[in-house]
């Protein structure tokens, strides 16, 4: 599974840009024999139904998103600098001096030099003074390189930080990771997998992937937010790394359904899976979205603790995904009976 997720974090996928993703996943898929059907919709979704071992008496289905926070080119000046918005949540301290990569152009994002800063300048980033240096002189080489709509990734690596990893958009293509490495054995029960798009503006391709396929059960795989970092107090640290798979009860999109967090806990502790609740009411994932289609969705999310997120250089534990991995391969052969 590490280098699977390698390959992944190493693909351009900012939302509503997801493709690369997307065949990747496929041709990791293609020719397996248990799967029946595999299509993608309209906006995006990649959906995929597996054959289980036996049929199931309810409609499963288990998402993560394919796609990555990024920028997004607005415009260029008349002396060459790229104009730009965010696309995601992303904190603007984290903006500030990195490198991104238009496809095969990098550019850096600046602003006004420290020492020529005054007052709350010196301690504020706005946003929107900053500009991406892409090494042109005019806005006629500038538009040579980047022309408005064009999408950016954070230009960073994977590496192996001895038991952790790092690298962009593990948020959330470790839960892309985990499907495809259950995936490679049939499962207990049929199951749905989706593979959504824009996630990260807004939860918008699993509303559409749900509507079609009118669960009765969605897991929603993604990353969470572990603040277990110097300065934080004990109880503001919402999950840990080493804690396991991180299983919500309720965020700031999704009230999870009871019975169903107290199977997945009950599941974990049973096979001897770490597993930690989420303990902080805070962010959200596509659960918000499955979660009301059509008449209503039981939704539980399980999600990999991450540290950085939303950053070139999202911090998680392997040992940690292998946990999310078991989980949600052992609720696969027991929710849906």
């Amino acid at each position: 599974m590490l280098n699977t997720l390698k390959e992944l974090c190493l693909l351009d996928g900012v939302s509503g840009r997801e493709h690369p993703v997307r065949e990747y996943i496929v041709n990791k898929l293609n020719g397996i024999a248990y799967i029946d059907e595999m299509k993608t919709d309209a906006l995006g979704n990649l959906l995929v139904h597996l054959k289980g071992k036996q049929p199931a008496a309810k409609t499963l289905m288990i998402a993560a998103h394919m796609d990555e926070v990024g920028v997004i080119a607005t415009g260029v000046t008349s002396d060459g600098f790229v104009r730009f918005s965010a696309v995601g949540g992303i904190d603007k301290a984290v903006l500030f001096g990195h490198h991104v990569r238009f496809g095969e152009h990098i550019g850096v994002i600046g602003g006004k030099a420290i020492h020529m800063c005054k007052g709350d300048e010196k301690s504020e980033i706005p946003s929107g003074d900053l500009l991406i240096d892409i090494g042109a002189s005019c806005e006629e080489e500038a538009l040579k390189k980047v022309s408005p709509g064009d999408t950016a990734v954070f230009e960073s690596e994977f590496y192996e930080l001895g038991k952790l990893v790092k690298g962009r958009a593990i948020d959330d293509r470790a839960g892309c990771a985990v499907l495809l490495e259950i995936a490679k054995t049939q499962p207990e029960t049929d199951v749905w997998f989706v593979f959504t798009v824009q996630e990260e503006i807004g939860l918008h391709g699993a509303k559409t992937a749900s509507y079609a396929i009118a669960p009765d059960i969605g897991i929603v795989i993604d990353a969470t937010t572990a603040a277990d970092t110097v300065g934080v107090a004990p109880d503001k640290q919402v999950c840990r790394v080493y804690g396991g798979a991180v299983v919500s009860f309720m965020d700031r999109r999704t009230l999870y359904d009871k019975e169903l967090y107290d199977t997945v806990m009950a599941t974990a502790k049973e096979g001897g899976i770490k597993a930690q609740p989420k303990s902080m009411v805070a962010g959200g994932n596509d659960a918000g979205s499955v979660q009301t289609a059509r008449c209503g969705v039981k939704v539980s999310a399980i999600s990999l603790p991450c540290r950085y997120l939303h950053s070139p250089s999202c911090v998680a534990s392997m040992e940690d995904l292998q946990a999310v991995y078991e989980l949600v391969s052992a609720l696969i052969g027991r929710v849906a009976v």
